[in-house]
């Protein structure tokens, strides 16, 4: 198809597709730049200058003309709860990125009035407090004004949950209801629940509570996660490592994603993790698993990649930063025995660890069967979140060959982490220099949906600034990255992770064609405009998944989201709002309309009489005259 000058040719291997007339960031130290890419049968058939690839585009070529914006691979998050978000997505009303609580409860209140009887408005993680003009949560009355008898659940970080009281009913919460082991339920005065619950320390008050709101059918399901991916892919996305979770059970909640997987409709990339449901069976689990799949399992686009990120239930630590650090009982003998089941089954695994008192008795652990050669065997393993880890714990994970996965939950959660352990802690948490000049695999993710957003390019700017939504700096200056590499901890960190480092997260020849075009550079706008960024093409895999601006089209179109009353349908999923630097050319493209439409007043004026020429906006009013 002619584009700009090229006309097709007649190649021997014509590409599928090229993009050309961009500022390509292929990740390569080989050649780091390149205007243009050809794709073929889904892989980088060429990367070069755009007369490099002119040569290749044959009649049936599809050529796009990325208007000179910046290319880079398709990024991949190294943690995110991908498949659970997906099974929920269009039952959620999303206030990731809104910046206003008023705004946030005019949503709440308009998605009360669209939602069934027996149904229930979930806000379910993405935001906090802090990204709010108002820097304060609702309250209880804002909620219950907002929706007298539709039930609405928000979930607020890993800290609390708030209920009116049509949640507090349909949830079948009464002044008998006892608080649960790491949970508590305030009351008021008569003993009555106000509809406020503590994750004290533990979340699993918050998630059991919610999981007695209506789930979705097989249907819709289905589509519920096909609207999901193309969200993530809207932020070019286009890999994420699944870290399981609670109330992800498998097989049963990983059938929908293997379903499109067949069906060859995925638009991103997973490789998942399993993850020991119920407590005190985690072994029976873990070794029904090693006898029945082993990791690498799948394809490109669906595999599965190991165990975690709990093995076992005693040894996960909470990071609700508002409580105290949990202090864990005896947990070893049965987290040896699930470690070792699989080093020697050659299984790789990934442990939530957020402080380093969890993460030097896991390592105590380590060591001892190291002894007996099963550290370093060549199986991936890695920590995730690591907030306090220590030199000395960084310097044994080395040792025994892990790797670290880092999340943006401090750009959610800062406040409260400065509040109790203080400023210089935070100024480390984590430390992600440090990682780094130890020679450690180093990937970057959101833990995304109940905390943190989804959104990549808040993880990106806060590796990147080291400031939290509030806007407060975190990060020490010598503990923020460079944007080039964070970037690349939000590409190969994720593809060394799950051993596709040979063709994932570079733009090279006989890589994946997993790409994305941005709609600003990433490279050059202000600091503050990073979060702000999406992607205007997506492709994964040689196929455009997602196209917006002067793309809109290019991807093909989803089924409508159902059900109809989805807050999907009404508001979408991540609010995007005008990146700051942006703020002052809007401003003065209005002053510039502004004075046009002056002008245009005055001549109009003039030539009805009622303004003297050469005498501006004088009036000459008739009422006066």
């Amino acid at each position: 198809m002619p584009v700009a000058g090229i006309r097709p040719g007649t190649p021997d291997q014509p590409a599928d597709l090229v993009i050309r007339n961009a500022k390509v960031h292929t990740n390569d130290p080989g050649r780091p730049q390149a205007t243009a890419l050809a794709v073929r049968d889904g892989l980088i058939q060429a990367v070069g200058d755009d007369a490099d690839i002119v040569p290749l585009v044959g009649p049936d070529t599809r050529v796009v003309d990325a208007l000179g914006r910046r290319a880079v691979p398709g990024l991949n998050d190294a943690h995110l709860h991908v498949i659970r978000g997906g099974l929920n997505y269009v039952l959620e009303l999303r206030w990731d990125g809104v910046p206003t609580l008023r705004q946030a409860l005019a949503m709440l209140r308009v998605q009360a009035e669209r939602t069934p009887p027996g149904q229930w408005v979930r806000v379910v993680g993405g935001w906090s407090a802090d990204q709010f003009a108002e820097r304060r949560l609702p309250t209880l009355d804002e909620l219950n004004a907002a929706a007298p008898d539709t039930p609405v659940f928000v979930l607020h970080l890993y800290q609390s949950a708030l209920l009116n009281r049509a949640a507090l009913r349909a949830a079948g919460f009464t002044r008998d209801t006892p608080d649960p082991v790491g949970g508590q339920i305030v009351r008021a005065h008569d003993g009555e629940p106000t509809g406020l619950l503590i994750a004290a320390p533990g979340a699993l008050l918050l998630y059991s509570t919610l999981a007695k709101a209506p789930m979705l059918d097989e249907a819709d399901r289905a589509g519920s996660t096909r609207h999901f991916l193309r969200e993530l892919n809207r932020f070019g996305l286009t890999s994420a490592i699944d870290a399981a979770g609670g109330f992800q059970s498998f097989p049963e909640n990983y059938g929908t994603v293997m379903d499109l997987a067949r069906q060859g409709q995925l638009t991103l990339r997973i490789a998942y993790h399993l993850f020991p449901q119920t407590a005190g069976q985690e072994l029976d689990d873990l070794t029904r698993w090693v006898n029945t799949v082993r990791p690498g399992d799948g394809d490109a686009w669906l595999r599965l990649n190991g165990a975690g990120e709990n093995l076992t239930w005693a040894a996960a630590d909470f990071e609700n930063f508002t409580e105290p650090r949990p202090h864990l009982g005896a947990y070893e003998t049965e987290f040896e025995k699930a470690v070792r089941l699989l080093m020697e089954n050659g299984w790789g695994f990934r442990l939530h660890a957020t402080y380093d008192e969890t993460i030097r008795r896991d390592l105590a652990v380590f060591e001892k069967l190291a002894a007996e050669g099963l550290f370093p065997h060549g199986n991936r393993w890695l920590f995730d979140h690591a907030e306090t880890v220590s030199p000395d714990s960084l310097d044994r994970i080395a040792a025994l060959g892990g790797a670290v996965s880092v999340q943006n939950r401090l750009s959610f959660q800062g406040e409260a982490f400065v509040a109790r352990y203080g400023a210089p802690a935070a100024a480390e948490a984590p430390p992600l220099r440090a990682m780094l000049s130890r020679g450690l695999t180093v990937a970057a993710g959101t833990d995304a949906t109940r905390v943190s957003s989804y959104n990549p390019w808040v993880a990106l700017h806060w590796l990147v600034s080291g400031r939290a939504v509030s806007g407060r700096r975190l990060a020490a200056d010598h503990n923020r990255l460079s944007r080039e590499r964070a970037l690349e901890l939000y590409t190969l960190g994720g593809a060394r992770l799950t051993g596709e480092e040979d063709v994932k997260g570079r733009l090279t020849v006989g890589s994946y064609a997993d790409l994305a075009i941005l709609s600003a550079d990433y490279f050059t706008v202000p600091e503050p405009d990073i979060p702000h960024i999406e992607a205007v093409l997506t492709v994964v895999g040689g196929r455009i998944v997602h196209g917006a601006q002067e793309h809109q089209g290019l991807a093909p179109d989803l089924p409508a989201v159902t059900p109809s009353w989805s807050p999907v349908t009404r508001f979408g999923g991540y609010h995007a709002t005008p990146a700051p630097g942006l703020a002052g050319v809007h401003q003065a493209e209005r002053v510039a309309q502004a004075a046009a439409a002056s002008d245009e007043q005055r001549a109009w004026r003039e030539a009805r009489g009622l303004a003297l020429p050469g005498q501006g906006a004088a009036p000459l009013d008739p009422c006066f005259f």
